[in-house]
């Protein structure tokens, strides 16, 4: 799976709640999804951003690795930070998105998995594969 750290002009970092219907509905996390196939990672980002935010993105780089165990599955999750991008996020999926400062991440209802990022974004000197 990927996920993308994705930046405003002020700094906030993008997350998305999990629409009803989906497992842990209801939480928060970075926007991504599913590598398919024989995909890369890096497009597997870009089709996921167009696809559930409509935006185009021409830049990105992985920053931190990781995996996580939950009750009924284990997943294996590369944040990309997004540099460039074309558009304004939009929920194309039926998903509430909000822009956070990264100092304020904690504050959410972030899922599990996705928790280590908050540190990496709050302090990008801790940024680990």
């Amino acid at each position: 799976m990927v996920a993308a750290a994705l930046y405003d002009a002020h700094g906030r970092v993008l997350i998305a709640q999990r629409p009803a219907g989906k497992a842990l509905a209801g939480r928060w996390e970075f926007p991504g999804g599913k590598v398919n196939g024989r995909e890369s990672e890096y497009g597997a980002l870009v089709r996921e951003l167009d696809e559930e935010l409509g935006i185009g993105v021409s830049e990105a780089t992985p920053c931190m690795r990781l995996t996580h165990a939950y009750a009924d599955r284990d997943v294996e999750l590369s944040l990309w930070q997004v540099t460039h991008y074309q558009g304004d996020p939009q929920p194309r999926e039926g998903q509430q998105l909000k822009w956070v400062e990264p100092r304020r991440l904690h504050e959410e209802d972030i899922l599990e998995a996705d928790q280590p990022f908050i540190e990496v974004l709050y302090n990008p000197s801790s940024t680990t594969s």
